[in-house]
């Protein structure tokens, strides 16, 4: 996906080609100049979506890998999580450094910072999940 995305297909003018018909649809027409902000912002929300996603799905090969490893679940959760996020970031990285070639495409340290914050935000989001669920986990007790 991240391939597909970071082809010519996917640069800015011809997003707009789509993204700008569903706005209007949706929120009546912008200005020339507003759109170009809805648009940029648009476009930046998916990079940290996108990549949020991304680490969730590094987090679960982790965690798989880890648990074979037989380490313990909280640390096991916490260094998958961490594994998760610096894979997202050689991903980011690549996918920039990748875009640097293509003349319809920008590259930009800016994009693997926001890369890495969905990252980072994903993945804070899901340990909370995961505590929180393990705190409602009913004990029993011997008898």
């Amino acid at each position: 996906m991240i391939a597909l995305e970071s082809t010519a297909t996917m640069s800015a003018a011809n997003t707009s080609r789509f993204l700008y018909p569903l706005w209007v649809h949706l929120f009546g027409t912008p200005s020339p100049a507003h759109w170009e902000q809805i648009h940029h912002l648009i476009r930046k929300t998916g990079h940290f979506v996108g990549y949020g996603l991304v680490s969730l799905a590094f987090f679960y090969s982790w965690r798989q890998t880890l648990h074979r490893m037989a380490i313990k679940h909280w640390t096991l959760w916490r260094r998958a999580s961490v594994l998760a996020v610096l894979c997202t970031l050689v991903v980011a990285s690549l996918d920039e450094y990748h875009q640097s070639f293509l003349p319809s495409r920008t590259s930009s340290p800016i994009d693997v910072g926001i890369d890495v914050c969905g990252a980072i935000a994903f993945q804070l989001v899901l340990l909370l999940i995961i505590q929180w669920f393990a705190r409602r986990r009913p004990r029993y007790r011997a008898a």
